[in-house]
């Protein structure tokens, strides 16, 4: 008996997690404004401040935080925002007047 085997290709591995053209570390940022968005509307509503107030409040926030993350998205990509940050805290200078001690220095930590 001749019997073929098939298995099931998963094309899906090494992709970003994507979601409505979200992608990777934006949707969790989304995630959390709106997590935070329904805490601070429970807490306007809980301490008594009018609905009609509460609503518009949360919408403008709301519209908002959908609006910046989706330029970050389109401005920086998937990693770029976290390249964007590293890149803040490289020295834009290193002054020294002795070069040898910095090196030395170096050593010591790798160390």
């Amino acid at each position: 008996m001749d019997r073929e085997i098939s298995y099931t290709i998963n094309k899906g591995i090494n992709r970003p997690l994507e979601f409505r053209g979200l992608k990777g570390q934006y949707i969790f940022i989304l995630v959390i404004g709106l997590v935070a968005l329904l805490v601070g509307f429970s807490m306007m509503y809980i301490t008594g401040v009018p609905l009609y107030v509460c609503v518009p409040v949360v919408f403008v926030f709301g519209s908002g935080l959908f609006m910046v993350v989706y330029r970050l998205n389109a401005k920086y990509g998937q990693f770029g925002l976290m390249k964007a940050r590293a890149l803040r805290r490289v020295p834009s200078v290193i002054f020294s007047k002795n070069r040898k001690r910095i090196f030395e220095r170096l050593k010591k930590e790798k160390r």
